[in-house]
């Protein structure tokens, strides 16, 4: 193979990735390039054995479009194409770094999600498609070779291919339009122009300093957490309830997604009643009032909604210039402040307290000074709102370029210089602005005159009559100081305008953006009209009006102080989720926790969410706990619903873990007589096939034991490893679906027997291993091959040998509906092909048309063929419009009778032989259920006819010192006597078929039957258990006897002896011993103790 690299296709500078021609030729050795650059890999290239090799060429100068990589790993868009080709013919084949192999190379494409906006989703070679051997040559049409050199799957897949979305038109914002200004603007609010003033004047600058950091404390912390997972994968539209939802779940993110876009909603209605609250003050102050100040306020607010709603729904491109026009007249507003205190005072505004820098005013303010019963935790309840806002760029995390980059950077950016914003101003107007002052000129001080010592006395001014009357001035008194400090007062005025229409602007965006990822999500299933987006952006516009609706209905009612700290407390119940989020994914300790923002810590997250809580209750208690019940609701009720999705959240991950730790804590224990339960494997085959013997044993195993549905898949190995694989994640589904707690287990093996071997061996987790075997009753034992029977009895002997307990269940019908689950899957097909029909004949507009299919569905309606009724708590519904015979309808009704309440009756229990207590425990358990609790325990135990009363006296005090329960206990003292001759006769005309009959032959003959037919009963086995088979014979008449009416009948189980009782003589034994009974069950334990009366 020689390597030969054209000149024009080798850049002058190293590349992160290179693709190279590679041409092949027959006994020619491999070509080294000399240079210094590290070795070359080719990417993808195509071959042909027998054929010239392919040759992949680049354009002049088109090679650079493969050394454009992003940094997420994905290639620049160019106008360049990947040509390969043959030059000898139009057949392809698949290689890799140059040998012919169907492995790919990493690409992103792989990893993708299905309907991926940023690329479409290829799907790499299966495992199977590689190890199995290649029959022969995929060959490509021509003109695929592009396809598949770009990674987009083997020639010849059939899969349907993702287009990517047309982006052209879509709107998108990087990080400073998209996170940085709105943050920017949502944090600035009108609390730094009217508020924070009378903040640092009640707490003095150190405590005010305290506040402004207490709260920078948690929204920080906030942010670095919503930084951590916005950077852990792929980041969509939803904001706040996208983080949480996919980190803790549907749970937690359903219901502080609901309540996060309903404060949203109603925010924009406060900072619209902010806004006109100013605007009709005024009007006020001109004597321009329109109607009285209340009314004016829902008029002005109004119709600022719809003006903010025709903005939002004109685009987001148009939302977003309106906010950077607002950024600009708020940044030149707090400019102005600044340049305003270094502009000398007049003397009304020394009047009113404002004597630019003064140390003396500095250190005076510096101390806190409370009035009318205000305090530390009040003041920072007020301030804390000035705070949030820092969600305001992800919940638009739809719409940016790259979230993953956007949200951290122009979060934790907007803290910071928000936070240097409040500090500089509270700051510095405490260092200008004494906190009180008269307003009046006339109060300067004169010669002669006593003065208090306060800073204002010391620059000329007496102000003391402050602390007898109140005044109107001063940090104290004053909401507009920043006015009178700055440079030109109505441009705080125009800031004021700006902070809140952009907070308006911003919260109107967000809560339809985050209700629609919700309803998208459907998780409230009556909310999904409003996921429908509409335009290139997906813009929310049934969001919008719907958050318009809201804003109005609060704006009209006009009193949102009892409102405002319930929405504070929806905000910082979000952070709080969101720190947790950040806290419990580390915790999880998930290998797809991988955040790419690595300044986090999780015990830091954790402290935010523990202080986010703190704070809902300092800013308001009945706002916290109002706050905390609609959301536990919420929880509730999507917890019930239980919404179909799975979303890897770390509650997935802990709850993973848990299970884990408590697994291997379990090994450490001893196991304890006192903590036994039966834990089971269910040889089901399909869980649906034999519902009756899962129900049954999930009665006796729900809460309280492992219940494995096993499986074994008998065949050629490689269809039977891909059926079960096909099945596995179905079945558990039904199980789940059906609210059976079980799991299920299938193995592929070359008999049945050896796949059962194999899970009685390997199923269960250290201490969570199965003890128990349920195996239902083989009733065709007679027609069944010798093989399947041998396979049967060996069971039996395996778990014995495994010293596993065993339970054999019989009912009257058999446990298997395989043939009804097939006539119901063929209804439903008939059902679909008629609604198909009948959709068809609508869509139909030709005549012709319509009369053919009308016709063939004339002839279809003649058949009696009916939908199915629906099924019901996983119950085999009853097809009542079949014809008699097509399905067994004593079957179905069998299937489902361990469903239904089984009522008033008797449990009967025929203890008659000690294997350590499981015949026993089985049945008490049973009457612990709700199903079966009506039901009463009869206990029959073999004795001596002369010891009955003494006898039943010891298995009394037994019983009670086990703490089991039971309604009579029958000592059976003729068991051991000969059955009537009826029975027995029922019995040599059920063995005589299997006999061998050798003892009526002579020696020779009776040698060579016994060679032909080692499996049949020979006389002297016979002989040798007739006893035996006496006593089975005679329990069956007992049982007809005593337990004819019996709901259930429990059953020592006898033993056959390896080696020395034939397999048919064992199923005859069986076969008479539960022959037309009610439901049985044939339990034998491992003969260890599974009861104690020892505390």
């Amino acid at each position: 193979m020689s390597v030969n690299i054209p000149s024009n296709s080798v850049p002058s500078s190293g590349s992160r990735f290179q693709v190279h021609v590679i041409n092949e030729g027959h006994g020619s050795g491999a070509a080294v390039s000399d240079s210094a650059d590290p070795p070359h890999y080719e990417e993808t290239s195509f071959g042909d054995e027998a054929q010239n090799r392919l040759r992949i060429s680049f354009r002049p100068g088109n090679q650079e479009c493969y050394d454009n990589f992003l940094q997420t790993g994905e290639t620049a868009k160019t106008d360049t194409t990947f040509h390969a080709y043959d030059s000898h013919t139009n057949t392809y084949y698949l290689q890799t770094f140059g040998h012919n192999t169907m492995d790919a190379v990493p690409k992103i494409e792989y990893y993708r999600n299905t309907g991926s906006v940023s690329g479409p989703k290829v799907n790499r070679p299966s495992l199977l498609e590689i190890h199995e051997q290649l029959a022969k040559n995929v060959t490509v049409a021509p003109g695929s070779a592009d396809r598949v050199a770009n990674g987009d799957g083997m020639p010849g897949d059939e899969q349907a291919e993702n287009k990517e979305e047309d982006t052209a038109g879509v709107v998108k914002f990087g990080w400073v339009k998209g996170v940085l200004v709105r943050c920017m603007l949502n944090i600035w609010g009108v609390m730094l122009f009217i508020r924070l003033s009378w903040i640092v004047g009640e707490a003095g600058i150190g405590l005010g300093v305290i506040i402004i950091g207490l709260a920078v404390t948690v929204t920080a912390i906030t942010g670095l957490s919503t930084s951590a997972i916005a950077t852990n994968g792929y980041v969509r539209g939803g904001g706040a309830y996208y983080l949480i939802s996919r980190s803790l779940g549907p749970e937690f993110g359903g219901s502080i997604g609901l309540i996060f876009a309903f404060a949203n909603a109603v925010a924009v209605a406060m900072y619209v009643v902010g806004f006109a609250e100013t605007v009709v003050d005024l009007l006020k102050e001109s004597d321009s009032m329109m109607v009285d100040p209340t009314n004016d306020i829902r008029i002005i607010g109004s119709i600022t909604v719809v003006i903010l709603l025709g903005i939002s729904v004109a685009g987001m491109e148009w939302e977003a210039k309106a906010q950077v026009i607002l950024l600009v007249i708020l940044l030149i507003a707090i400019a102005n402040f600044f340049i305003g205190t270094v502009i000398p005072s007049n003397n009304e505004k020394k009047s009113r307290g404002f004597f630019n820098y003064q140390a003396s005013i500095f250190a005076e303010n510096f101390g806190p000074s409370f009035t009318k019963g205000e305090g530390f935790f009040s003041v920072f309840a007020i301030f804390f709102p000035a705070a949030t806002g820092i969600l305001a760029g992800a919940n638009i995390s739809g719409d940016l370029e790259d979230p993953q980059d956007a949200i951290p950077r122009g979060t934790m950016l907007a803290i910071f210089i928000t936070t240097v914003a409040y500090i500089g101003v509270a700051i510095c107007v405490a260092a200008c602005v004494v906190r009180d002052a008269t307003g009046s000129m006339n109060d300067t001080i004169v010669s002669g005159m006593n003065c208090n010592g306060s800073a204002a006395c010391g620059l000329g001014y007496d102000f003391s009559r402050c602390q007898h009357e109140e005044c109107q001035y001063g940090l104290m008194n004053n909401f507009q100081v920043m006015s009178m400090v700055s440079g030109f007062g109505p441009l705080i005025t125009a800031g004021i305008f700006s902070a809140t229409l952009s907070s308006a602007l911003a919260s109107l965006v967000s809560a339809p953006k985050v209700f629609q990822a919700l309803c998208k999500d459907n998780i409230f299933k009556g909310l999904q009209f409003f996921a429908k987006g509409y335009g290139k952006n997906n813009e929310p516009l049934r969001g919008y009006f719907l958050t318009f609706v809201i804003a109005m209905a609060f704006i009209l009612i006009a009193e949102l102080n009892v409102i405002a700290p319930i929405i504070s407390n929806f905000f910082l119940a979000s952070y709080a989720l969101i720190n947790f989020s950040c806290f419990h994914a580390s915790y999880a300790k998930s290998p797809g926790w991988r955040p790419a923002y690595g300044i986090y810590n999780m015990w830091v997250s954790l402290f935010g969410a523990i202080l986010c809580c703190a704070v809902m209750f300092v800013i308001n208690w009945w706002a916290a706990v109002i706050t905390y019940v609609i959301e536990l609701f919420l929880y509730i009720y999507v917890t019930y619903k239980k919404p179909d999705v799975n979303w890897g959240s770390s509650t997935q991950a802990l709850s993973y873990v848990s299970a884990l730790d408590n697994a291997l804590e379990l090994t450490t224990v001893e196991d304890h007589v006192k903590n036994f339960r039966p834990q089971c494997i269910v040889l089901t085959g399909g869980p649906m096939t034999r519902p009756a013997l899962l129900d049954i044993t999930h009665a006796f195993t729900k809460n309280s034991g492992l219940c494995i549905c096993c499986e074994v898949f008998v065949g050629p190995r490689k269809l039977c490893v891909k059926e079960m694989n096909s099945g596995m994640a179905k079945k558990q589904a039904w199980l789940i679906k059906n609210k059976i707690k079980a799991f299920y287990a299938a193995v592929a093996a070359d008999c049945f027997r050896d796949g059962v071997r194999s899970l009685l061996q390997a199923s269960g987790l250290g201490r969570m291993k199965p003890n128990t075997l349920v195996i239902g009753y083989k009733k065709n034992w007679r027609k069944t091959p010798l093989s399947e029977l041998e396979n049967y009895v060996g069971i039996l002997h395996d778990a014995f040998d495994f010293e596993i307990g065993v339970v054999i269940v019989r009912i009257s019908q058999g446990f298997d509906i395989s043939p009804v689950l097939q006539v119901q899957d063929e209804l439903e097909k008939l059902e679909q092909e008629r609604l198909a029909l009948e959709a068809a004949i609508k869509d139909n507009e030709c005549e012709e048309g319509k009369g053919g299919i009308r016709g063939l569905l004339k002839k279809a309606g003649k058949l009696n063929i009916s939908k199915p009724a629906p099924k019901k708590d996983g119950n085999i519904s009853t097809i009542q419009s079949m014809h008699v015979g097509e399905f067994n309808q004593k079957l179905v009704e069998a299937s489902a009778q361990f469903k239904k309440k089984q009522g008033k009756g008797t449990i009967d229990v025929w203890w008659l032989f000690d294997d350590g207590g499981l015949t026993l425990l089985i049945p008490y358990i049973l009457t612990l259920r709700k199903k079966w609790k009506d039901c009463k325990l009869r206990i029959y135990v073999g004795g001596k006819i002369n010891r009955i009363e003494e006898e039943k006296i010891s298995m009394a005090s037994l019983l009670s010192k086990f703490r089991i329960k039971f309604a009579d206990i029958h000592i059976i003292g003729d068991i051991n006597i000969k059955p009537n001759k009826e029975s027995w006769k029922v019995f040599e005309e059920m063995i005589e078929p299997y006999r061998l009959h050798e003892s009526h032959k002579d020696l020779t003959t009776a040698e060579k039957l016994k060679r032909e037919s080692p499996w049949k009963i020979t006389d002297t086995e016979l002989e040798a258990v007739k006893e035996k088979s006496y006593r089975q014979v005679r329990l069956n008449e007992l049982l007809q006897e005593h337990s004819r009416a019996a709901n259930l009948i429990v059953l020592s189980l006898p033993v056959a002896r390896k080696g020395s009782i034939s397999d048919l003589l064992y199923m005859v034994w069986l076969e008479i011993l539960t022959k037309n009974l009610p439901p049985v069950l044939l339990v034998r334990g491992n003969h260890k103790n599974v009861l104690t009366f020892y505390s």
